[in-house]
């Protein structure tokens, strides 16, 4: 049986001690300058998550129906979630949480320097604004602090300039047409993909050297492309897609332009979108070059439910038969989702919820499909970024009876994916100082670059090769936290307690 981790009362926070201890597990304190440059950094979640920063960082406070609010982190799992280090020493019956961001020094939110690339070239405070996600008295008040603290230029009663983005790659085949109206703000070289990179990489560089960084980190939060259709000799390897850009190939995305761009940077790289970013070429990048990568798809309401649901049914022995998926939204997201090529790329992401279902479950399914699946997203307007959200199960059940089960629920679309941005960049700049060595190894060892340990805030996780991708919500947030254990020298989540179970003469 493994060793119970037992917590004094004194220290509840501190004091946590193992029988043994794994082999060391280096974290050095993280370095205090990191930037973060968000790809769609001028739409609704890039904007949001700057100011709601601005906010905790101004310790601003605001006027609501509800009565005064201050900025908080509720939904992030770094930042408001606990992790239970095991029981108190004195009594085994009573479990000791703390928080997960003081297990080891993660970075602050607050202190993240963040800019980055929109085709919208609209000022931040603008663009929050345009996103109408924050209340208005919490706009009002945190606009004046959208400004470029380290710009050098200044108007003549010494204001400080507006925190604008840089120019991005827009490229019409990958996005809906109706992005096109929104597009005022473009780089250069249309049709060029290398130079286009190129200059990708010069903007993290200023970037980098403006404000003084160590790190970066790069994260898509930006429109929903189209999938490319793999090609061999164009998205294969490294060299087969510098080729293809060289000779400006069509089957480029943009967003792939960005992931380069940031590996070649030593930058990571995180895919918030569906798209199938993260090619077979650039997996191998970030492998040679030892710079992680995450993807895809933030799973922040509607999926990280279902991945709750669907692994309940199948766990309680029933047999999953369909899942019916509707959702309605008025965001520029749900615009853009109206397109077929963007749905189709959604649609994929979201389907990969029930694979763990089918591979569970397979021996009672008559096919190796699984339960029958639909996806239908409407773009509405009026509902603005508060998706609706409907799903039905239905299953079969004991003695050929059938069990039906409905939900609805709003979500609030980047009130919900902000925390999860902020939880895959301060997990992502972890775990690139964690080292691991094993006891036939010659010394310590990064973590693999393909970072799935992040795929508890990713709908469609990306994992190395051979390994196996896990969707249910449970076993993703077990992984997350045994690593944060390992690091410690706690023994992984143990939920047996056969000391409680096993048979005592009292």
């Amino acid at each position: 049986m493994l060793p119970h981790t037992l917590v004094s009362d004194e220290r509840r926070a501190a004091a946590a001690a193992a029988a043994t201890a794994p082999n060391g597990v280096p974290t050095p304190a993280p370095t205090p300058r990191i930037g973060l440059m968000l790809v769609g950094w001028g739409g609704n979640n890039g904007s949001t998550l700057t100011a709601a920063l601005k906010a905790h960082a101004h310790q601003l406070t605001w006027r609501s129906a509800d009565g005064v609010h201050t900025p908080n982190y509720l939904g992030s799992l770094t930042q408001a979630s606990t992790v239970a280090l095991g029981t108190k020493s004195t009594s085994h019956n009573e479990k000791v949480y703390v928080p997960m961001k003081d297990v080891l020094p993660m970075l602050d939110p607050k202190d993240l320097v963040i800019g980055g690339w929109d085709i919208s070239g609209a000022p931040l405070a603008n663009a929050m604004r345009r996103a109408a996600v924050l209340p208005w008295d919490l706009q009002r008040q945190v606009a004046e602090f959208l400004v470029d603290d380290a710009a050098t230029d200044a108007t003549s009663d010494g204001a400080r300039a507006p925190l604008r983005p840089l120019a991005g790659i827009y490229d019409a085949d990958y996005v809906a047409l109706n992005q096109r109206e929104r597009a005022d703000h473009v780089l250069p070289f249309p049709g060029q993909p290398w130079l286009q990179m190129a200059q990708i990489r010069a903007d993290i560089r200023g970037f980098k050297q403006k404000h003084a960084l160590d790190r970066v980190i790069v994260l898509w939060t930006g429109n929903t492309e189209r999938c490319v259709p793999l090609m061999v000799g164009v998205h294969d390897t490294p060299r087969a897609m510098f080729r293809a850009m060289q000779q400006n190939h069509a089957e480029i995305a943009p967003s792939v332009l960005y992931a380069t761009a940031a590996l070649l940077e030593d930058t990571p790289f995180i895919n918030g979108s569906p798209q199938n970013t993260l090619l077979p070429g650039l997996q191998t990048l970030a492998q040679i070059r030892g710079v992680p990568l995450a993807g895809d798809d933030f799973k922040s309401g509607q999926t990280k439910l279902k991945s709750v649901l669907m692994d309940f049914l199948v766990s309680a022995g029933l047999k999953p038969v369909s899942l019916a998926s509707y959702n309605h939204l008025g965001n520029n997201d749900g615009h853009n989702l109206s397109s077929t090529a963007q749905f189709r790329s959604k649609e994929v992401s979201k389907r990969g919820v029930v694979e763990d279902v089918r591979v569970a479950a397979r021996e009672n399914f008559d096919h190796a499909a699984g339960p029958d699946h639909i996806i239908v997203i409407k773009y509405m307007p009026a509902v603005g970024d508060s998706k609706r959200a409907i799903d039905e199960y239905v299953s079969d059940i004991f003695m050929g009876g059938k069990h039906t089960l409905t939900t609805y629920n709003v979500c609030e679309d980047s009130l919900l994916a902000v925390p999860l941005m902020i939880d895959l960049v301060v997990l992502m700049e972890l775990f690139q100082r964690v080292k691991y060595q094993t006891v036939d190894a010659d010394g310590f060892q990064p973590l693999h670059p393909i970072a799935s340990l992040l795929s508890y805030m990713l709908k469609a996780p990306v994992v190395p090769a051979r390994a196996a991708v896990v969707n249910a919500l449970g076993p993703q947030r077990r992984a997350l936290e045994n690593i944060l254990r390992a690091c410690v020298g706690l023994q992984p989540v143990n939920e047996l307690e056969l000391e409680n179970k096993a048979y005592r003469d009292f």
